[in-house]
């Protein structure tokens, strides 16, 4: 009963328009914005940059590991390799990751300082939206770097 009494003053209120007159709502395409910030292709770069260097320290690894003379020596060695291997990937990793909350915490707040200063109360992903809110994708793009 409760469902069905919130519902129905939902709709009336979004009927009347009480809750759209106060409203003013934005649309942003989020890709588009994470596609041309300088920011999200210089990390790309850092990172792919980095992985090449791991797959440079890996092919010496094995090279080193294939030196061995023994059984035992080579999986010693490529024991101590692997552990290596997990440690640097592991650090890239979180690196990245750290770099990227960064990033997405930047644009994050480009939108809403935008989104304010042109008087919006609400900003929706574009993805979301079938219909209605101003696009404010380009406006945001001038100021993310």
């Amino acid at each position: 009963m409760k469902k069905i009494l919130s519902i129905t003053l939902m709709a009336l209120i979004l009927g009347s328009g009480i809750a759209t007159a106060e409203q003013k709502i934005a649309v942003v395409d989020v890709s588009a914005v994470v596609a041309k910030s300088a920011q999200v292709q210089s990390l790309k770069k850092e990172q792919q940059s980095k992985m090449q260097e791991l797959e440079k320290w890996l092919k010496t690894a094995q090279a080193d590991v294939e030196k061995q003379q023994t059984k035992e020596g080579k999986e010693k060695l490529l024991k101590k390799y692997n552990t290596e291997f997990a440690k640097k990937k592991e650090a890239i990793a979180k690196d990245y990751t750290t770099k990227l909350q960064a990033v997405d915490k930047s644009i994050t707040e480009t939108i809403s300082s935008t989104a304010r200063a042109k008087g919006y109360n609400m900003v929706i992903s574009k993805g979301v939206v079938v219909f209605g809110g101003d696009d404010i994708t380009a406006d945001v793009q001038k100021v993310v770097k």
